[in-house]
């Protein structure tokens, strides 16, 4: 047992493969790591392929010298924090105290505290980690930083992973050796101010995507709201009136149909936030006051709305190449052939509907298309590669033309079913006429903002006029001219 409990989490396979890792000059500028684990291994690992000169300090040396890169010194910790002026502490908040021994080799040093408390911890303690130890060691200068950054991030490059590592300290000249330290092992370094903020710091990895909790909410109740409408009109009404059981339908069928209206209603909840905000613009003649706090909130996350859309159109596609399959389908099949034959019907050709279905599965396709280019490019190391001219374009421009597309999809399907008195079951009208209502408000407003004496009025509001201010002036007239400003 005590040998599997010796085994690293974290594979050697990258470290005994680079050959890189098997020396260092002796002029590079030493790092000292206090701790063992796996978070240590990766951060050796990490240190001595960026040039750096690594001594580990352990409390058993001979033990876990194997685990770490060959040209990482393994040794006691008294011996470990003697030449290194910068040393990461890489244990837990408990055993801060063990390391009290070193108080005068540590002193003058610069303490870089990588832990992470617990949710349990965090509530518990009203100070942070970093916070803890500078109190143990007031002789040190303690930098809080790569505490966000994963052993697996450090261990096979920042290309992985996040490239920023928030660094606070109450020491300027701590933090931009950390920073050199962070840029040198391939990571952006981001200022979060004094050791204080490192509370705050601690706090980011408990979070479980903070971002998404509100468009998740909306996007699972917008779900409940359709499938309960899409039941009583596709399995409750029949069963209701006409005595037929159509229950199987669902797992698949009523899924498959609420899918695709939660996408369109999401993909139109992502523009329509923008076209709140320049109608208040309009309305209050400037761009200089402050937004509602739920419409900047709404805002902030687009994006995440925007790809909970493109989610739900994907599993829109995928169970509509599962219809065909499922057993209520060729049974269904085999009913109408029955028919066909009965009814002496040798050929069965409606050509409205053919085209129907065509031009209708034809849009579909470019929608989803569309939205996957979207998804794509709200990847950071996507978006990072393009300038903002065609970020823009591809977020505003061709975003919009998902949401046509998506809107003559569903036009499409919908065709003359509006206007079919079969179709309202219940009294209730067909779901695609409900998803129909803010897509189209979103489109019409948007061609009401391409009117000449809207838009220009639009954009010198956004470029600092104000309609009761000191600050009034015009657009370029030259054509030319207009288009070398700037749109910031």
């Amino acid at each position: 047992m005590s040998r599997e409990m010796d085994k690293p989490l974290i594979s050697l396979h990258l470290v005994d493969s680079d050959t890189s890792l098997a020396k260092v000059p002796d002029e590079a500028p030493k790092v000292g790591i206090l701790g063992s684990g796996d978070f240590a291994r990766s951060l050796a690992t990490r240190l001595v392929s960026s040039g750096f000169r690594v001594v580990v300090g352990s409390r058993n040396p001979k033990r876990t010298a194997g685990l770490f890169p060959s040209a990482a010194q393994v040794t006691f910790q008294e011996e470990a924090v003697r030449s290194p002026e910068i040393i990461f502490v890489a244990v837990f908040r408990e055993h801060y105290s063990s390391l009290c021994g070193l108080s005068d080799q540590l002193a003058g040093k610069i303490l870089v505290d990588v832990s992470n408390p617990t949710e349990q911890e965090h509530l518990q303690h009203r100070e942070s980690n970093a916070e803890y130890l500078a109190s143990l060691f007031p002789t040190c200068t303690v930098v809080k930083a790569f505490n966000v950054i994963s052993a697996w991030t450090l261990q096979a490059g920042p290309r992985d992973g996040n490239r920023q590592v928030p660094i606070c300290s109450d020491q300027p000249e701590a933090k931009r050796a950390v920073s050199e330290m962070a840029i040198a092992m391939g990571f952006m370094p981001v200022d979060m101010g004094s050791l204080a903020s490192a509370r705050e710091m601690e706090a980011m990895p408990l979070r479980l995507l903070p971002a998404w909790k509100v468009p998740t909410l909306l996007a699972l109740g917008l779900f409940i709201c359709f499938y309960a409408y899409n039941f009583v009109r596709d399995v409750l009404q029949p069963y209701v009136q006409e005595s037929k059981n159509k229950f199987f339908k669902l797992p698949v069928s009523v899924v498959n149909t609420t899918l695709p209206c939660v996408a369109y209603v999401l993909l139109s909840l992502v523009y329509l936030p923008g076209v709140l905000a320049a109608t208040l613009q309009l309305r209050r003649g400037t761009k200089y006051h402050r937004f509602p706090d739920w419409l900047d909130h709404w805002l902030q996350h687009r994006k995440q709305i925007g790809l909970l859309s493109f989610f739900c159109a994907a599993l829109h596609a995928l169970y509509s190449f599962c219809l065909p399959l499922r057993r209520s389908h060729r049974y269904d099949l085999v009913n109408l052939a029955v028919k066909q034959v009965l009814a002496n019907k040798s050929h069965l050709w409606v050509e409205e509907e053919v085209w129907r279905m065509e031009i209708y599965l034809s849009l579909g396709v470019l929608a989803l298309g569309t939205l996957s280019l979207l998804a794509v490019t709200s990847l950071p190391s996507i978006a990072n590669s393009l300038n903002w001219r065609e970020f823009s374009f591809v977020q505003s421009s061709l975003g919009f033309a998902a949401l046509v597309l998506s809107t003559l999809h569903t036009l499409t399907y919908g065709w003359t079913r509006a206007f079919e008195e079969s179709r309202y079951k219940f009294y209730l009208p067909p779901t695609f006429t409900l998803t129909l209502l803010v897509p189209c408000v979103v489109i019409l407003a948007k061609a009401l903002f391409l009117l000449p004496c809207i838009s220009r009025r639009l954009a010198r509001i956004r470029r600092g006029w104000e309609r009761d201010g000191a600050i009034k002036f015009m657009l370029p007239t030259d054509n030319a001219l207009a288009e070398k400003t700037s749109h910031v």
